[in-house]
């Protein structure tokens, strides 16, 4: 059996959130700082590790929260993202605490296209190195899908600008207004590697006969573009009625934003049952709290002509076909007809595709299922010197996926400006630092809260209905992030065992607290080790530590799944075998251009 105890990538996987965040945020770390209220130095830890802390606090998809612990406990996570926030809210001015560029920038020249999320990580990461970043956007404002279809109800345009302003400040160069129309114009200057960043920008479109005749009216809209231009002022007025295609977080954010236009009635119509959409739950559960209504299990078919100034969907009911893959099929009873839904706006939102129309066939980059044949390790195509992030990369995903495409990509470019090849990142290196301050103190709280999580106040809906720039919610107040914090495990905090000092004497057995101990022989295989243990660990998805016991031959087990990392164990040990270390990862892996290694 492996022994996991000086196992550094096993110490990784303990901290489920910061593994599960492709950031590699180390959320356990700044919501202490929180905690203590230090809140410039938890706004620092973010930025570490994606520049956009104030943003992603408000519009992360959240893919920390359902790795967390706590939500195994008592089935709600720790509200990481909101946290974040509080971070961003409260840390006061910020500048003089910020990573600085050199003075001088004589690195080479990097171009990026598009002003998104990942070329701007990217920029940010490789301006710290000393590089030249020029970044090409078609529009006139930064931010990219952020700033065009993110409503200001969800992020106010205060906070993206706030966070932008840093990356300009290192010294990143961002030219307005200037599509890229030819790969050739970056490709025959000086640029020494060019990164692709575009995002997935064109939306997808719903073949359905019968659209032709809406085509000189506005009464059919794509869900991207009527973000796009209620951000940019072109639509500030909606019909009395609008109807909704898709599932996706667009199709949410498309219709709370129509209520705030002067809608009355907004209904989601999806092909999808409810507990299979492709919106995020909160999402969801935020449009239905401003009584839009979703109706499930209807698959479009054709548009019909609906009364003046309006039109009409004719849609099919879907009903589960039970062959191998249970797939959701049209209803085909003769005693079923079909359902017409009528509104003065439809708004297809059903998607979006990636578009690389200034990649030419002589550039000698290789296309792959319509977009762009890039390496997952390094994000470099087929064409030395050239990378793709973000959604330009892989499809629609979130936004911090792009980030950390932005890092990845810096990485590379580096590595190939100085070493002439696009390497992969080595994982980040791990430290355990001693949390014992004295007899039974720590340099952390160790208490275990049982308080439920809090919820974010908002401000009352009609007042937000009136508004479209309001910020719908409000934030945390100081006695509700005080108690989400504490909910915390600090599962970064480890319990690590020194096995030769260990007398087998149960101690820590004992007064564990949810029984995530065990001392138990060895068994040839994990499945019968984990059945064996003091309380079953059946999780299978965590690991279980393992340390061989010198004394005896036997095995101190420990289920992670469990652990509250409370150190009760640490304090009843008589001979301090227990400790708790707190894991620092190193990721650091941006060195200074010129630097060798």
């Amino acid at each position: 059996m492996q022994d996991t105890r000086t196992d550094t990538e096993y110490y990784r996987r303990v901290v489920d959130c910061q593994w599960a965040c492709p950031t590699n945020t180390p959320v356990p770390q700044y919501i202490r700082l929180i905690a203590e209220r230090r809140f410039a130095e938890a706004y620092l830890v973010n930025w570490h590790s994606n520049r956009f802390p104030g943003v992603l606090g408000r519009i992360c998809d959240r893919p920390c929260e359902p790795a967390c612990r706590r939500g195994r406990l008592d089935s709600e996570p720790v509200a990481i993202c909101r946290l974040k926030r509080v971070a961003f809210d409260n840390k006061g001015e910020i500048k003089k605490l910020l990573p600085k560029a050199p003075k001088k920038l004589a690195g080479p020249k990097i171009a990026l296209i598009g002003a998104g999320p990942a070329s701007l990580s990217a920029a940010s990461d490789l301006a710290l190195m000393g590089y030249r970043c020029e970044i090409f956007e078609r529009e006139h404002s930064a931010g990219g899908a952020i700033f065009t279809q993110v409503p200001k109800f969800r992020l106010p345009a205060t906070v993206l600008e706030e966070e932008l302003g840093y990356i300009w400040d290192l010294g990143v160069k961002c030219n307005f207004g200037h599509r890229v129309e030819n790969l050739d114009e970056l490709l025959n200057t000086d640029f020494a590697a060019i990164l692709i960043g575009t995002g997935a920008c064109m939306p997808k479109e719903l073949e359905l006969g019968g659209q032709e005749q809406f085509t000189t009216q506005e009464t059919v809209r794509l869900g991207i573009e009527f973000l796009a231009a209620v951000s940019f002022g072109h639509i500030n007025t909606v019909a009395r009625n609008v109807l909704v295609i898709g599932g996706g977080n667009t199709a949410m954010d498309c219709a709370r934003t129509a209520l705030r236009l002067g809608a009355d009635q907004v209904d989601i119509v999806t092909p999808e049952p409810a507990d299979e959409m492709r919106a995020s739950s909160w999402e969801r559960d935020d449009a239905l709290a401003e009584q839009v209504r979703i109706k499930n299990l209807l698959l479009p078919l054709r548009f019909a002509t609906g009364s003046e100034q309006a039109c009409a969907v004719e849609f099919a009911p879907l009903v589960r076909c039970y062959d191998k893959q249970k797939r959701w099929a049209p209803l085909r009873s003769t005693d079923q007809a079909t359902r017409t839904l009528e509104a003065g706006l439809v708004i297809i939102a059903i998607g979006q595709e990636t578009a690389f129309d200034f990649v030419k066939d002589h550039h000698g980059i290789k296309r792959d299922k319509g977009g762009i044949q890039v390496d997952p390790h390094t994000l470099e195509t087929s064409r030395a010197g050239v990378f793709v992030a973000g959604d330009a990369a892989f499809g629609p995903k979130n936004m911090i996926e792009a980030v950390a495409h932005g890092h990845l990509a810096a990485h590379s470019i580096d590595q190939y400006c100085r070493k002439g090849k696009a390497l992969p990142p080595l994982p980040p290196a791990g430290q355990l630092e001693e949390q014992r301050m004295g007899l039974n103190q720590w340099a952390y709280d160790n208490e275990y809260n049982e308080a439920i999580r809090q919820r974010v106040p908002q401000h009352a809906l009609e007042d937000s209905l009136k508004d479209i720039t309001l910020e719908l919610e409000r934030g945390f107040d100081a006695e509700q992030f005080l108690v989400e914090a504490s909910r915390c495990l600090n599962c970064d905090v480890e319990t690590v065992l020194d096995a030769k000092a260990c007398i087998e004497c149960d101690a820590c057995v004992d007064v564990c607290p949810t029984l995530c101990l065990s001392i138990t022989p060895s068994y040839n295989d994990m499945a019968t080790l984990r059945a064996n243990l003091k309380r079953p660990a059946q999780n299978l998805e965590q690991q279980v530590m393992t340390a061989g016991l010198p004394q005896t031959g036997r095995l101190m087990v420990k289920d992670e799944d469990l652990c509250l990392h409370c150190g009760l164990c640490a304090e009843r040990c008589p001979t301090s075998a227990w400790s708790m270390q707190a894991l620092t990862l190193d990721n650091d892996t941006k060195p200074c251009y010129g630097r060798r290694g």
